[in-house]
């Protein structure tokens, strides 16, 4: 085996761990049994509003980023349409050039539809590939890079109750078009879906309002970027929630939300590459070595607490909780946002809490939104006739 089949190889599983779901850089462990897929970039939290609530946000209040989080809060925004973008560096503690954008746009159909498209664009920075130290060893440079883009659709079945969909292609080309020693690299490709419900109802005699929300999403093919006999399952997961809303007096408003999430993919065994797309996310529920028990600390829980003044000004604290041997993330989040208008900002921040580095660690996070009420929005709807 030469050395640049050697190099390609390292790469791609560098990318399917390192950037995977623990997103951890420092003091790990043999013990550790984390789940890891390809295309992780896709469970990376894109909005600001939601990391700095520790990444909760199935059942939150919806908004322009709701595609992500649930398809089915789209159907509940009180906005005719509106667009958002928004930047995540990484790594941004070591290195300079990478970074996610995730820009996304909803339009209302009618009060009971809604539809909304969005791209999420993973930037790994430059690469030099080589056989040897020297600058005559030098094989290229690539700029690693994926990307998504879906179509999402959500639909009023009620007064109180919302479902949605969306359909997602999933391009990662991490190594270009390199090969060597029998090992054929190329970009890996994929088509995934995603499913929401979301009720909401509120309680009038005292001033707030209850949510619940559950999403599965990357319901999906598994993804190759050699051949057929080697295939990665994507990070299909379901995330459960609730939100609870009070309104304090006329001006002050506080959102408490809490988010239980789990990747739906096989943990780790021999031959958990080899399952089926569905009886991996079945088996998921049933397949870890360590019993009820381990499957149990598959479920990670993020926590957040949302307070506005005059929804004008909004202050979020959040925290994240993962297993120690199931990725050991652990970290607390803070941001702030302001609506003026049309246009609206969210900037988080994210500190680790226990001794390992956070590829967000110590970086700022940026949500531009602008919304837009020219349309009328017909007022007879079939949810009425329900």
């Amino acid at each position: 085996m030469n050395k640049l089949r050697i190099i390609i190889i390292l790469f791609l599983s560098f990318s399917v761990t390192f950037f995977g779901f623990s997103q951890n850089l420092i003091g790990q462990d043999s013990t550790r049994k984390v789940i890891t897929t390809a295309v992780p970039f896709l469970t990376i939290t894109p909005d600001s509003r939601a990391a700095g609530m520790g990444d909760a946000g199935v059942a939150t209040s919806p908004d322009a980023n709701s595609a992500y989080w649930n398809s089915a809060k789209l159907a509940f925004i009180d906005k005719s349409y509106g667009v958002s973008g928004s930047y995540t560096p990484w790594l941004g503690k070591i290195i300079n050039d990478m970074s996610i954008f995730y820009l996304t746009g909803f339009y209302k159909i009618t009060r009971e539809q809604t539809v909304a498209a969005s791209m999420k664009y993973f930037d790994l920075g430059e690469i030099t590939f080589n056989n040897g130290p020297g600058p005559g060893n030098i094989l290229g440079r690539f700029n690693p890079r994926e990307f998504a883009f879906d179509v999402t659709y959500s639909r009023l079945l009620t007064e109180q109750l919302s479902i949605g969909g969306a359909l997602r292609y999933i391009h990662s080309n991490l190594t270009g078009a390199f090969s060597s020693g029998g090992v054929d690299a190329r970009p890996g490709n994929s088509v995934a879906v995603d499913v929401g419900v979301f009720y909401t109802k509120p309680l009038v005699s005292r001033n707030s309002a209850l949510s619940l929300g559950a999403s599965i999403t990357n319901i999906g093919a598994k993804i190759s970027y050699s051949d057929a006999n080697n295939k990665d399952f994507i990070p299909t997961n379901l995330r459960l929630g609730g939100s609870y809303k009070t309104e304090l007096d006329a001006f002050n408003s506080l959102t408490f939300a809490l988010d239980v999430n789990k990747l739906l993919v096989p943990s780790p065994t021999a031959d958990s590459q080899d399952k089926a797309l569905l009886s991996g996310i079945f088996g998921s529920f049933t397949d870890a070595p360590g019993g009820f028990s381990e499957e149990i600390r598959e479920f990670s829980v993020s926590s957040g607490i949302e307070y506005w003044y005059n929804e004008t000004f909004a202050g979020r604290l959040g925290y994240f909780l993962e297993a120690k041997d199931k990725g050991n993330r652990k970290y607390l989040t803070a941001g702030v946002g302001a609506k003026i208008q049309k246009f609206a900002i969210d900037i988080a921040y994210l500190v680790p809490t226990n001794k390992n580095e956070n590829a967000l660690a110590e970086t700022l996070r940026f949500t531009i939104m602008m919304y837009f009420d020219s349309k009328a929005i017909r007022e007879e709807s079939v949810t009425d006739q329900l």
